[in-house]
């Protein structure tokens, strides 16, 4: 039995069904409990005002006074984790930390060195896993490697699936601690950071917020495949960013997608759990093949010459402001600047628009995702990108492009998903609000919307984008010729 242990949260904001938590509970006389608002992280934000930042005060307001509720409180820093971790353990005198694995490289080289200055002073760095079903190697093909196709990766992890893999962790042996240290959740300001629209979107932070949503998916999630590919439709679950930030478990959603006959033949349950096999599926493919945070995962993929210069970059700040005169890229593009937002299949939509109808590396529109989504997930951002630059782990062809006015004819056909974001439009009649510039002078005269004065011209056309795609990839089928 451990005399003391220091539990580290980072993204796992809440008391319940918490691995490192009920760990502690169990081996440990007392329990501190702490959160670091991390230097190194928020440094690197672009902007003072970020919902992120926003949603996880909120939530630790939330994670205290529940910690309290259970004679604990939380502790928290605001500093460099790689040495506030060390600090706080030493003034504490505890004989370990505990906390949840992270499979980002930048948050293992920091994990790593939190554990060396740890053994310094005689004490112990332990991590568990909670962010995940399976980690490490615990689903590997028949060569003992890991997975680099999904749908093997899928068929073996639900053979492998048990109960105990969902199974609530609780903790009831030892004691949360109230500690000196434990001062209360500092404001935004403190933190050097200002509020945002987070509250007038809607957005409910903690863990309250994940079961009203968890509570009202359940509901729903029957539907899911039938309503899950249409924006303007509430057909999707909205946990994304409680899944980010762990104010819920994915046991919790694992176990609510198997109580629906996610196994047994049920389409809309089987086809979330697939999503949440995707989820593990890219923080495996990071956990074991980091170079995909720079590269693409297929290196012939680095071999293709992208957009460049001044035009690129102009093409590239039209398509961040929605700017492109593709009415569904344009309003999803908008819903994120917006909201920090964007559905899944809109994700699709304007990341192959960027990479293979402007011609511009994914890295850039990876690199605009990370900046503006409240789920932002390196894994799971990295991992869409590079599939839909066709570089990352995809068993379909790099011929894949989608058609973005085919996509918005059909996932938003009556337009009310484009009306929403782009009410410039709201005029124009559903047979050309996917294509404006299809009207006639006259037609466009008639509704008041007149392409390239009141709504863009397309930049590209995308019958010719397209084959300029198939030229820019064939540096790509060479190599796989050869």
């Amino acid at each position: 039995m451990l005399d003391s242990v220091l539990v580290w949260f980072r993204r796992d904001l809440r008391d319940t069904d918490h691995a490192a938590l009920a760990e502690a509970l169990r081996r440990a006389r007392r329990v501190h409990c702490v959160f670091v608002f991390d230097r190194e992280i928020l440094e690197r934000l672009p902007t003072r005002r970020d919902r992120r930042v926003e949603f996880i005060r909120e939530s630790l307001v939330e994670l205290d006074l529940a910690l309290r509720q259970r004679g604990g409180a939380l502790i928290v820093r605001h500093g460099l984790a790689e040495s506030e971790i060390p600090e706080l353990a030493n003034e504490l005198g505890v004989d370990a930390v505990f906390a949840h694995r992270d499979y980002e490289p930048q948050a293992k080289a920091r994990d790593a060195a939190v554990e060396q200055s740890l053994e310094v002073s005689g004490r112990r760095f332990e991590s568990f896993k909670d962010q995940v079903i399976f980690d490490g190697d615990e689903v590997l093909t028949q060569a003992a490697q890991p997975y680099t196709v999904f749908t093997p990766y899928k068929n073996n992890w639900c053979k492998r699936l048990k109960a105990s893999d969902v199974a609530t962790h609780k903790g009831v042996a030892g004691q949360l601690v109230a500690s000196v240290h434990g001062a209360g959740v500092p404001t935004l300001e403190q933190i050097g950071f200002g509020s945002t629209n987070l509250r007038a979107l809607g957005i409910v932070p903690g863990m309250s917020g994940a079961q009203r949503l968890l509570a009202d998916f359940s509901a729903r999630i029957r539907g899911y495949q039938a309503q899950r590919d249409f924006p303007a439709i509430k057909g999707v679950s909205y946990l994304s960013v409680h899944l980010r930030f762990g104010t819920v478990s994915i046991r919790k959603l694992v176990s609510l997608a198997l109580a629906h006959g996610a196994l047994t033949g049920d389409t809309g349950a089987s086809v979330w759990l697939s999503e949440l096999v995707w989820r593990d599926f890219y923080f495996m493919i990071l956990d074991h093949f980091p170079q995909v945070v720079n590269a693409a995962f297929k290196p012939a993929y680095d071999a293709i010459e992208w957009e460049q210069g001044e035009v690129a970059d102009e093409l590239f700040h039209a398509w961040c402001e929605g700017r492109t005169g593709y009415p569904l890229v344009d309003a999803a593009m908008r819903q994120l600047n917006l909201s920090g937002y964007m559905h899944n299949r809109l994700r699709m939509v304007v990341a192959s628009f960027l990479t293979k109808d402007l011609g511009l590396d994914w890295r850039r529109g990876e690199a605009y995702f990370a900046e503006q989504l409240n789920d932002f997930d390196l894994a799971a951002n990295n991992g869409g990108w590079q599939w839909a630059a066709s570089s990352g782990c995809d068993a379909q062809p790099y011929f894949r492009i989608f058609n973005p006015v085919r996509q918005s004819e059909r996932f938003d056909p009556q337009g009310r998903f484009i009306r929403r974001y782009l009410p410039e439009l709201s005029a124009v009649s559903d047979r050309f609000i996917h294509a404006p510039w299809r009207m006639s002078a006259a037609q466009q005269s008639e509704c008041g919307v007149v392409v390239g004065r009141d709504t863009p011209s397309p930049l590209v056309d995308h019958d010719a984008a397209r084959l300029r795609t198939l030229q820019r990839y064939a540096v790509v089928k060479r190599s796989i010729a050869d």
